[in-house]
């Protein structure tokens, strides 16, 4: 009997719930209602966790490595506590794609042993978990980017990231779920379902990083990377307050992980980091860097991690609305805040209009459905999957022609030269704006991905973090009768619930300019003492 694409879904989510030890599922009696809708605390809690084990998994990454390093800790305690939490994370959130748990147990002791025998750890990551999004291909592992005919399809080769991180020493334990194709800003699909936010269950945690950002959100990864093609690490970052670098293509090695639109180069996909502080956000790009991937990725620049001096006073266009759609109002207040408290430090802070952004997402949006969705449905008859309702502007796609093509990244090229020129003539640092209209938002209602999806078809570098400042249901609520920007607007500033978001952290967008991975990082440190938050 022919099984359906509902029958393959379902017994691929048995599967990765059996594979989490029975002593890692939580009991019945302490397992957290519906109704709680932050859960971030249970590890703490809820006793189901030793002391040895929120230890390590609350630890930095300095930390981590020292104890690891100096023998202090085992690295195969560590990889257990944060498989365990990662698990537990799952059963509260629907994060995970798959486990490794045995084999993270079985490398981190190959690692304890080679320190035991030789004194010297194997690279500078020796014994730290980390975790990957769905995309990053295992050997042996399923990538299924959401899609029930990749079910049972295991990957025969490394992603060259993974490659560089084993080698590096790390320890990888989940891969963590996404969008169809990694291309919705929520992480929901037909064959896992939805990733919920761990902070609040009833809102998005992004996407399509979202399995990423609720584990590190959760405390189940210190260390998590995820892929941005339109905004898929900052988005998610932000809906859970957290950080992540987005870099410009070539800096960090790409070359085979896997993608729902293969062979789509007109918006380059990049893949970066997603930690709980911009230290750790650090130590992965100068790591990654350094281990020169260019000779393993054709691709990737060989450019090492440079040291940059910004100054104690930078110069940065602030960007209140990108023309399209009016941040939310949490939104708008943390960006307020954070224009006062820089310009109290001696920063300089200069209003920068949003031209461009609009045609610049209207290219964005063509290059995403130019091959009329082929790709996406190829991979979808196979086993008669439909299309998502979040994925209608694929399901009704046409196909364009190559001189049509042409003419689309010839007007990119144009739109890049042409912003490029007015920031060198502003004499611009960086550019301070929101990362995303909401702080979070109800399942189902992430609409706009307008203030990430510019910088990717731009290609500049950019840090979501933090802005220091929480949704307030009081000083949030929503305003009447303002004159909206867009159709897009109107429906996001109807939908706006100020209760629903009460409590959620705001995070800001800092960018640099093409290729200043370095730079954006340093600025973002710049600014957060500026706005006395941690960096």
């Amino acid at each position: 009997m022919t099984r359906t694409w509902q029958d393959i879904a379902k017994a691929k989510q048995t599967a990765l719930l059996d594979s989490i030890p029975p002593e890692w599922r939580v009991p019945t009696d302490i397992m957290p209602p519906d109704s709680q809708l932050d859960v971030t605390g249970f590890p703490r809690d809820s006793g189901f966790f030793t002391k040895d084990e929120l230890k390590y998994t609350t630890a930095k990454i300095p930390e981590i490595l020292q104890q690891i390093h100096s023998k202090a800790w085992k690295a195969v305690d560590v990889a257990q506590a944060f498989s365990k939490r990662a698990a537990v994370c799952h059963q509260l959130t629907n994060c995970l794609s798959e486990t490794l748990f045995p084999e993270a147990l079985e490398r981190a002791k190959f690692l304890d042993d080679h320190l035991q025998k030789t004194g010297e750890p194997i690279g500078p990551l020796h014994g730290l978990p980390v975790s990957l999004k769905d995309n990053f291909n295992i050997i042996g592992k399923d990538s299924t980017l959401g899609f029930v005919s990749w079910v049972g399809v295991p990957a025969t080769y490394n992603t060259v990231l993974v490659d560089v991180l084993l080698k590096a020493g790390a320890v990888l334990y989940v891969k963590t779920n996404v969008p169809t194709a990694m291309m919705i800003a929520e992480s929901v699909n037909n064959t896992f379902g939805r990733t919920v936010n761990p902070l609040n269950r009833k809102l998005t945690s992004g996407g399509s990083s979202g399995g990423e950002s609720a584990l590190i959100a959760f405390g189940g990864s210190v260390l998590g990377v995820g892929t941005d093609i339109g905004g898929s690490l900052r988005i998610p970052a932000a809906c859970t307050g957290i950080f992540t670098l987005r870099p410009s293509f070539g800096r960090f090695p790409t070359a085979n992980a896997k993608s729902g639109l293969a062979g789509q180069e007109a918006v380059n996909s990049v893949n970066g980091p997603m930690a709980r502080t911009l230290d750790d956000i650090e130590f992965f790009a100068k790591n990654v860097v350094n281990s020169e991937p260019w000779k393993l990725d054709p691709k990737c620049l060989p450019i090492s991690w440079r040291p940059v001096d910004v100054g104690r006073k930078l110069r940065l266009g602030v960007i209140w609305n990108d023309g399209i759609v009016v941040p939310t109002p949490p939104v708008r207040r943390a960006l307020k805040h954070a224009v006062e408290k820089l310009q109290e430090a001696g920063h300089e802070i200069v209003d920068w209009e949003p031209e461009l952004h609009q045609e610049a997402m209207d290219l964005l949006a063509q290059f995403f459905v130019a091959d009329g969705a082929k790709s996406v449905r190829d991979i979808l008859a196979p086993v008669d999957e439909p299309f998502r309702e979040e994925m209608l502007p694929y399901a009704q796609a046409k196909e364009i022609g190559v001189h049509e093509m042409w003419q689309l990244q010839a007007k990119r090229s144009k739109l890049c030269k042409d912003y490029l020129d007015r920031w060198s003539q502003a004499g611009l640092d960086g550019i301070l704006c929101p990362t995303t209209p909401f702080a979070s938002v109800e399942h189902g209602k992430f609409k706009h991905v307008g203030y990430t999806g510019v910088f990717n078809i731009l290609d500049y570098s950019a840090v979501s973090f933090p802005s220091g400042i929480y949704a307030d249901s009081e000083l949030d609520k929503a305003e009447t009768g303002i004159k909206t920007l867009s159709q897009m607007d109107a429906q996001i500033q109807a939908e706006y619930n100020a209760g629903a978001v009460h409590g959620m952290p705001v995070s800001l967008q800092l960018i640099a300019s093409r290729l200043e991975e370095e730079k954006a990082v340093a600025m973002t440190r710049v600014v957060l003492e500026g706005l006395g938050v941690a960096a």
